[in-house]
């Protein structure tokens, strides 16, 4: 159960990385490119607590939850105006 719940973890911060990514590229607003950086070092970090998991798991969710520590975003700028769930999940933007 904790390898599932450490790669959960790891395809939730792959996913937001892959939106910001596609935001910076769409807008250039430089606070998604901030958001990008995070997200690849975060993802990094948490493959490697999610290869560390089967073996020992109680630090290798640990490690985990750094990667998740290291993935907090900053204040951001709006573009987001009338985009419903599913076009914000996947960074399509109204600016």
């Amino acid at each position: 159960m904790y390898v599932y719940i450490s790669m959960l973890a790891y395809f939730v911060i792959l996913l937001l990385t892959l939106r910001d990514i596609r935001i910076f590229r769409r807008t250039g607003i430089d606070s998604y490119r901030k958001g990008a950086l995070k997200g690849i070092a975060a993802s990094t970090v948490t493959l490697f607590g999610v290869l560390i998991t089967p073996g020992n798991p109680e630090p290798g969710l640990f490690i985990v939850f750094i990667g998740l520590f290291i993935n907090r975003k900053g204040v951001r700028e709006k573009v987001f105006n009338e985009a419903g769930t599913i076009d914000r999940l996947f960074g399509k933007t109204d600016v």
